[in-house]
């Protein structure tokens, strides 16, 4: 399936780029979300007209993932669990509480755009994890787990 996409996608294109994926990506994902339209002749004539405001709205956001970036950089959450004696908790934590404990604390993050890419984390401990806040902005939290008393 050919697409025009209409914004950044991580390894797929950039703005305005015409791909071919797989029918199911394109119709059940990009263009749902609006990360892309049909390669349809109409499409590519009013995707051309808009392309300089699109990448406009695209430099916008770029700039205010990077603000967001330089704020959360290096921040430390605290998460307190409950944990056996060897330092693993009972349960684990994931990206829904690594996004409250980072709103209580001011910081507003999606949990879509925290990466756990060895899962969710089950020892005590610090640990850094990174955030997508663009596909080309990302930036690194320290979640510290520490245990009940």
């Amino acid at each position: 399936m050919q697409i025009i996409l209409l914004e950044k996608v991580r390894n797929l294109g950039d703005l305005g780029d015409q791909v071919t994926v797989k029918p199911g990506f394109g119709r059940n994902f990009l263009i749902p979300t609006g990360k892309a339209v049909r390669a349809t002749p109409e499409n590519k004539a009013r995707f051309e007209s808009e392309r300089a405001e699109r990448a406009r709205r695209q430099q916008e956001q770029l700039a205010s993932a990077q603000a967001r970036g330089e704020r959360l950089n290096g921040v430390t959450v605290q998460i307190v669990c409950k944990a056996g004696d060897e330092g693993r908790i009972f349960g684990s934590v994931g990206t829904a509480d690594i996004a409250e404990a980072m709103a209580a604390i001011a910081f507003e993050i999606a949990k879509a755009e925290i990466e756990l890419p060895n899962g969710p984390l089950k020892t005590v401990g610090d640990h850094e994890v990174q955030l997508s806040l663009h596909p080309e902005v990302t930036a690194t939290i320290i979640v510290s787990v520490v245990a009940e008393s």
